[in-house]
């Protein structure tokens, strides 16, 4: 597999992902960034610490679809299947619980798990519904 630092110097400028626009940083939409921003300590296609955490809806149900490298040797080469999404619970307890299980196990990068813990908290209120206010007449 090519290095981690020579892919990102081919990536960084001419990816598919990119998203430019004027007095914004450089965006990206690839799957596994979780924040993102087009950097190789953020990067789903450059580094190999993969970590994103989406919203995902299927019909009215939506849920919370955590996408990380997976670490068989034989999918890292192939990249139909290099990453694995897992469902993240939305239970007030449970869901922060999971990622810390999954995130402490994998990396030991703590503002990794900062990040992806304020991810999931905002993914989880844009779940709610506006409620209608109704006018008395």
């Amino acid at each position: 597999m090519v290095a981690p630092d020579l892919l990102w110097e081919c990536v960084k400028n001419q990816s598919c992902f990119i998203k430019k626009r004027k007095n914004f940083p450089v965006m990206t939409s690839e799957p596994g960034n979780l924040c993102g921003v087009n950097k190789f300590q953020f990067s789903g296609l450059a580094s190999k610490n993969v970590l994103g955490l989406d919203a995902k809806k299927a019909g009215k149900k939506e849920s919370i679809v955590l996408t990380t490298r997976s670490k068989k040797e034989s999918r890292q080469y192939r990249p139909g299947v290099m990453l694995v999404t897992t469902g993240i619970k939305k239970g007030k307890k449970q869901g922060p619980e999971q990622l810390k299980k999954i995130i402490g196990a994998t990396w030991n990068r703590p503002e990794l798990l900062d990040m992806a813990l304020k991810k999931y908290k905002k993914i989880k209120q844009s779940f709610r519904k506006r409620k209608v206010a109704k006018k008395a007449a």
